[in-house]
Protein backbone atom coordinates (compact mmCIF):
# COMPACT_ATOMS: atom_id res chain seq x y z
CA UNK A 1 0.00 0.00 0.00
CA UNK A 2 1.57 3.42 -0.85
CA UNK A 3 2.09 5.57 2.04
CA UNK A 4 0.44 8.50 0.56
CA UNK A 5 -2.53 6.07 0.73
CA UNK A 6 -1.58 5.54 4.42
CA UNK A 7 -1.58 9.12 5.22
CA UNK A 8 -4.80 9.79 3.84
CA UNK A 9 -6.37 7.46 5.36
CA UNK A 10 -5.08 8.46 8.85
CA UNK A 11 -5.66 12.35 8.28
CA UNK A 12 -9.28 10.90 7.58
CA UNK A 13 -9.75 9.11 10.60
CA UNK A 14 -8.28 12.12 12.84
CA UNK A 15 -10.26 14.43 11.88
CA UNK A 16 -13.38 11.83 11.74
CA UNK A 17 -15.56 10.47 14.40
CA UNK A 18 -14.56 7.26 13.00
CA UNK A 19 -12.59 5.26 16.13
CA UNK A 20 -11.80 2.18 14.13
CA UNK A 21 -10.74 1.65 10.47
CA UNK A 22 -9.41 -1.26 8.35
CA UNK A 23 -8.29 -1.87 5.05
CA UNK A 24 -7.49 -4.78 3.02
CA UNK A 25 -5.71 -4.12 -0.69
CA UNK A 26 -4.25 -7.17 -2.20
CA UNK A 27 -2.51 -8.74 0.58
CA UNK A 28 -1.74 -5.65 2.64
CA UNK A 29 -4.09 -5.24 5.35
CA UNK A 30 -3.61 -1.83 7.61
CA UNK A 31 -5.67 -1.33 10.87
CA UNK A 32 -5.63 2.22 12.23
CA UNK A 33 -7.22 3.16 15.82
CA UNK A 34 -7.76 6.44 17.40
CA UNK A 35 -6.98 5.88 20.96
CA UNK A 36 -9.47 8.07 23.17
CA UNK A 37 -7.32 9.39 26.25
CA UNK A 38 -4.66 11.05 23.58
CA UNK A 39 -4.90 12.69 20.27
CA UNK A 40 -2.67 10.66 18.46
CA UNK A 41 -3.40 7.94 16.00
CA UNK A 42 -1.95 4.39 16.38
CA UNK A 43 -1.42 2.63 12.88
CA UNK A 44 -0.85 -1.44 13.06
CA UNK A 45 0.31 -2.94 10.12
CA UNK A 46 0.49 -7.08 9.43
CA UNK A 47 3.41 -7.50 7.12
CA UNK A 48 2.16 -10.50 4.57
CA UNK A 49 4.98 -13.13 3.51
CA UNK A 50 7.46 -11.76 1.37
CA UNK A 51 6.33 -8.62 1.78
CA UNK A 52 9.05 -5.94 2.97
CA UNK A 53 8.13 -2.45 4.91
CA UNK A 54 10.04 0.21 6.09
CA UNK A 55 11.22 -0.01 10.22
CA UNK A 56 8.90 3.18 10.75
CA UNK A 57 6.23 1.06 9.50
CA UNK A 58 6.73 -2.51 11.32
CA UNK A 59 4.51 -3.15 15.05
CA UNK A 60 6.56 -1.91 17.98
CA UNK A 61 6.43 -5.64 19.07
CA UNK A 62 8.05 -6.80 15.85
CA UNK A 63 10.81 -4.59 16.27
CA UNK A 64 14.63 -5.96 16.92
CA UNK A 65 16.78 -5.42 19.67
CA UNK A 66 18.97 -2.68 19.09
CA UNK A 67 22.38 -3.41 19.47
CA UNK A 68 24.88 -0.98 20.49
CA UNK A 69 28.62 -1.44 19.50
CA UNK A 70 31.62 1.07 20.23
CA UNK A 71 32.36 3.75 17.24
CA UNK A 72 35.98 3.15 16.51
CA UNK A 73 38.43 5.85 17.84
CA UNK A 74 38.96 8.40 15.52
CA UNK A 75 42.32 10.54 16.08
CA UNK A 76 42.33 13.60 17.34
CA UNK A 77 43.29 16.69 15.48
CA UNK A 78 41.51 19.29 13.02
CA UNK A 79 39.40 17.40 10.53
CA UNK A 80 39.79 19.37 7.06
CA UNK A 81 36.19 19.20 5.42
CA UNK A 82 35.02 19.05 1.58
CA UNK A 83 33.66 22.83 0.43
CA UNK A 84 31.88 21.58 -1.88
CA UNK A 85 30.25 18.24 -3.89
CA UNK A 86 32.74 16.62 -6.34
CA UNK A 87 35.08 14.32 -6.90
CA UNK A 88 38.04 13.95 -4.84
CA UNK A 89 41.90 13.93 -6.68
CA UNK A 90 44.80 13.02 -4.39
CA UNK A 91 46.71 14.99 -7.28
CA UNK A 92 47.04 17.05 -9.77
CA UNK A 93 47.46 14.55 -12.32
CA UNK A 94 46.83 10.71 -13.16
CA UNK A 95 50.59 9.49 -12.11
CA UNK A 96 51.85 12.19 -10.61
CA UNK A 97 52.76 12.50 -6.67
CA UNK A 98 49.70 12.74 -3.97
CA UNK A 99 49.84 16.30 -2.59
CA UNK A 100 50.11 15.08 0.62
CA UNK A 101 50.70 11.39 2.49
CA UNK A 102 49.56 10.16 6.00
CA UNK A 103 52.35 11.44 8.15
CA UNK A 104 53.78 14.47 5.88
CA UNK A 105 53.72 17.75 7.84
CA UNK A 106 51.73 20.82 6.57
CA UNK A 107 51.66 24.54 6.82
CA UNK A 108 48.59 27.04 6.85
CA UNK A 109 47.34 27.46 2.90
CA UNK A 110 49.08 24.02 1.99
CA UNK A 111 47.34 21.97 -1.22
CA UNK A 112 45.99 18.72 0.42
CA UNK A 113 43.99 17.81 -2.89
CA UNK A 114 41.64 18.67 -5.67
CA UNK A 115 37.95 18.36 -5.68
CA UNK A 116 36.34 18.63 -9.23
CA UNK A 117 33.44 20.04 -9.38
CA UNK A 118 31.56 20.62 -13.14
CA UNK A 119 34.48 20.22 -14.68
CA UNK A 120 36.64 22.65 -13.03
CA UNK A 121 39.76 21.60 -10.48
CA UNK A 122 39.61 23.56 -7.00
CA UNK A 123 42.36 23.37 -4.80
CA UNK A 124 41.89 22.70 -1.25
CA UNK A 125 43.99 24.18 1.13
CA UNK A 126 44.20 23.22 4.62
CA UNK A 127 43.99 25.60 7.87
CA UNK A 128 45.86 24.45 10.15
CA UNK A 129 49.53 23.46 10.16
CA UNK A 130 50.28 19.93 11.48
CA UNK A 131 51.15 16.29 10.13
CA UNK A 132 48.38 14.46 8.42
CA UNK A 133 47.25 11.59 10.31
CA UNK A 134 44.65 10.14 8.14
CA UNK A 135 43.31 10.61 4.83
CA UNK A 136 39.89 9.43 4.76
CA UNK A 137 38.98 9.06 1.46
CA UNK A 138 40.06 7.31 -1.63
CA UNK A 139 41.15 8.57 -4.78
CA UNK A 140 38.60 9.32 -7.21
CA UNK A 141 35.77 9.14 -4.89
CA UNK A 142 32.67 10.96 -4.83
CA UNK A 143 32.74 13.67 -2.00
CA UNK A 144 29.98 15.66 -0.59
CA UNK A 145 29.43 19.16 1.09
CA UNK A 146 30.84 19.58 4.72
CA UNK A 147 32.38 15.20 4.23
CA UNK A 148 35.88 14.92 6.58
CA UNK A 149 38.88 14.54 4.23
CA UNK A 150 41.28 14.93 6.30
CA UNK A 151 42.43 14.45 9.73
CA UNK A 152 45.58 16.81 10.77
CA UNK A 153 47.15 16.75 13.61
Amino acid sequence: MDLRKLKTLIDLVAESDIEELEVTEGESKVRIVKSSPHPQNQMVMMPQQGMQYPPQMMPAAAAAPVEVVAAPAVPEGFVVKSPMVGTFYRSSAPGAPAFVEVGKEVKEGDTLCLIEAMKLLNEIDTDHAGVVKQILIENGQPVEFGQPLFIIG
